[in-house]
């Protein structure tokens, strides 16, 4: 039992253990009293209840000596129940301390949650006297984890990135080479056969769904599923014990720390546009309980109401003082404690809105810009909410990548065969210049994606023409209908051995485009492995074989398309010109004839304004200068690199592409063409001279480097090696 309690400090916020006892500290601007609840070690009992004896600059504080690490506590937290007034106080409801660093477990969906009577004809103007500390997880007191300097982890400059966006828990819960115990955990993600997986891919950025506490809904565990993807936050500073292979948080720092010891650094998707309390129906787990009109954005009319931009049911305040300061200080946090590499913002339209509308000023963008730790580091917005004028693609500041929906269309639709789309999808593979050419911004400001955690995999993107999402039990009605998809002859899986051909080649000809894009790419897990979600372009309540990544399954195509996937990822990396830190501009490079960047015409030569505008025109081409003149990397070498034609046909037709002249390189060899399985072994690469006619079959990439006569043997006609067929 505790005995003494001294005033303590309004600082840190949360619950801050010394050596010597611990502080805690929450804000609140309409309390009127908080009391600290402590529990015994199975947070089943609650043993004693402390008011906070002080009140200053609204945060309610007080000092408890005999209260050490592992101690389980929560709040209660006095005040008036007007929803009409936007007041929720209701004592009787336990709350979760916002910058809790442990938590003790998952909220047990329970109807004494609510802070009102769900079978009151009033609804949430009705009040709840029923205690629910028995369903609601508790905080847990830490030691205080040593901060580390931002040098220490590693330099992965953003022309070189790679990301590979992946489910902590799907990543690994099938994964045969870990322990029963570290599958789908954090332990799990940073072992040996997960880190050697990424390395052989040439990723060196982890993109993690999110990692925060997260409510399943109860709509979802009535029918038998969960919130898998995890974007129902209520607390922003915990690890999920979901992922947690034990009740030690140090475990994520030490996955990290091994993640960095192999070069790949961690970025976080983090939900600070909402919160999983969800609209006034909604529980009462934290925020709504601890100051509902200090933490959410309600409606001016009627402030019983939440201002909803994310179709969530709520919309967290972040214009407030107090709130921004709590996402700071969980982004701070994460990087200087945690040891994370960056962020990126689900929806981070609304986090930049002030108050209704998107400004490049609003506080959030100003706090981050001029933080001198988080301006520093990765930040990606994922550019728009469902609010008005919410779509903000090419509009973040300077320093700020942003996911680029934009992109993925266009690359779809290419390849899908769709017409009208030449300058579009040129414009997209170069690194959007439309978008993102102003006050200095780079090509590293697209983030350049096909498939991502929302939507068809890229299995299912060749697959199915339409959503089948009859698993998540809403009658196929959620999710996207436009998906820009095609199933080359049947629906689903396949047995006919030329519609698994040409779904084969679809999937390296979108896979080359991403990887060689300017920009910076992102994979989706399991892609490379030919994962199937069987039609699902909605799994977020998926915990099951449909979301998670088998490592046992694959056939033979699928590991022939994990080693195309490793070479193009190769080309990438040993090659600068594909990674570019500087727009095209279609200029001579230095003092030479040869442009950055020349696009060509099936004709030969380049390509006119005329072709450009044809409706029906599905093939193109382009040579890469490859000098790079006065670009230099970080450490003073030269980003000279050697000249690449790269060819395009989403026509169903063969092209014959002439070459260009011998002004662009007189000797080419092929290093890989989309009709076969794996890129041309070395000693088998055919040679093309300048003019000759490539005959590029119909749905086929292809891309050629120039071979210098002096190491080259060049023939007279080009060599064609067999075009063989995926295996049967």
């Amino acid at each position: 039992m505790v005995s003494v309690v001294w005033p303590g400090r309004p600082y840190p916020l949360g619950a801050t253990w010394d050596g010597n006892g611990t502080n805690f500290a929450l804000f609140s601007a309409n309390a009127e009293a908080v009391d600290v609840c402590l529990f015994d070690k199975n947070g089943k009992k609650e043993q004693e209840r402390i008011r906070l004896p002080e009140y200053t600059d609204q945060v309610w504080h007080g000092f408890l000596p005999d209260v050490k690490p592992g101690q389980l506590y929560g709040y209660r937290v006095h005040g008036p129940y007007e929803p009409s007034a936007g007041h929720r106080f209701n004592a009787n409801k336990l709350l979760i301390d916002p910058y809790a660093k442990a938590l003790s477990g998952d909220v047990i969906w329970h109807r004494n949650n609510y802070a009102y009577r769900l079978d009151h004809p009033k609804a949430d103007l009705s009040f709840n006297r029923q205690d629910n500390a028995r369903t609601i997880p508790k905080g847990i007191v830490v030691e205080s984890l040593k901060s580390r300097h931002l040098a220490s982890t590693p330099d992965v400059p953003w022309q070189n990135s790679l990301i590979y966006e992946m489910h902590v828990r799907g990543m690994t819960i099938a994964h045969p080479q870990i322990p029963l115990i570290k599958r789908g955990t954090f332990s799990g993600l940073g072992s040996a056969p997960v880190i050697a997986h990424l390395k052989s891919l040439g990723v060196n950025i982890i993109e993690l769904l999110p990692i925060h506490p997260c409510i399943d809904e109860q709509h979802l565990i009535d029918k038998g599923l969960r919130n898998y993807w995890g974007y129902s936050s209520f607390n922003f500073f915990a690890p999920t014990p979901r992922y947690l292979s034990s009740r030690n948080i140090s475990e994520f720092r030490t996955t990290v720390n091994l993640l960095h010891d192999a070069g790949i650094q961690v970025i976080l998707d983090v939900v600070f546009n909402h919160t999983g309390e969800g609209s006034h129906l909604g529980p009462t787990l934290s925020f709504r309980g601890i100051d509902n009109a200090s933490y959410y954005r309600l409606n001016r009319d009627d402030k019983r109401y939440y201002t909803d931009f994310t179709g969530c049911g709520n919309t967290l305040n972040i214009t407030h003082p107090r709130v921004l300061q709590m996402v700071m200080d969980s982004l701070r946090y994460w990087v200087e404690v945690m040891h994370v590499d960056g962020f990126r913002f689900d929806l981070a339209t609304t986090l930049a809105r002030a108050p209704d509308a998107y400004s490049q000023e609003s506080p959030f963008l100003a706090a981050v810009r001029q933080d001198p730790v988080l301006s520093r580091i990765k930040m990606i917005s994922e550019p728009w909410d469902l609010g008005p004028n919410g779509y903000q693609l090419g509009q973040f500041p300077p320093g700020w990548s942003e996911w680029n929906d934009v992109y993925r269309n266009k690359v779809r639709q290419f390849w899908r065969g769709d017409s009208g789309l030449m300058g579009d999808f040129a414009s997209s593979i170069t690194g959007s210049s439309a978008l993102f050419e102003r006050q200095g911004r780079r090509p590293r400001s697209s983030i350049n994606f096909v498939t991502a955690h929302d939507g068809f995999t890229l299995t299912d993107l060749v697959q199915y023409e339409h959503k089948h999402n009859e698993a998540n039990q809403e009658n196929n009605r959620d999710g996207s209908d436009y998906n820009l998809s095609a199933n080359y002859g049947v629906e689903g899986a396949s047995e006919d051995p030329m519609v698994r051909c040409m779904r084969m080649r679809q999937k390296r000809n979108i896979i080359a485009t991403l990887l060689l894009s300017q920009g910076v790419p992102m994979l989706t897990a399991g892609d490379e492995l030919g994962r199937t979600q069987l039609g699902n372009n909605n799994a977020y309540c998926q915990d099951n074989e449909i979301s998670w990544l088998s490592w046992t399954t694959m056939t033979d195509d699928n590991r022939d398309f994990l080693e195309f996937v490793r070479a193009i990822a190769k080309i990438r990396h040993e090659h600068p010109v594909f990674r570019r830190p500087r727009f095209f501009h279609g200029r001579p490079l230095g003092t030479g004839t040869i442009k950055d960047i020349t696009w060509l015409s099936p004709r030969g030569g380049e390509l006119s304004n005329e072709d450009w505008g044809l409706s029906y025109a599905r093939c193109l081409g382009f040579h890469l200068g490859g000098e790079l003149g006065e670009y230099f990397s970080r450490e003073g070498e030269c980003l000279d690199d050697q000249q690449f034609i790269v060819l395009m046909n989403a026509h169903y037709g063969t092209v014959p592409f002439r070459l260009p002249g011998p002004k662009m390189g007189c000797c080419w060899h092929c290093l890989f063409d989309t009709t076969n399985p794996l890129p041309y072994p070395d000693d088998q690469q055919p040679f093309f001279r300048a003019s000759e006619i490539y005959p590029l079959q119909g749905r086929t990439m292809a891309m050629l480097i120039h071979a210098d006569d002096n190491t080259a043997q060049c023939h007279t006609k080009p060599i064609h090696t067999s075009h063989p067929t995926e295996k049967d």
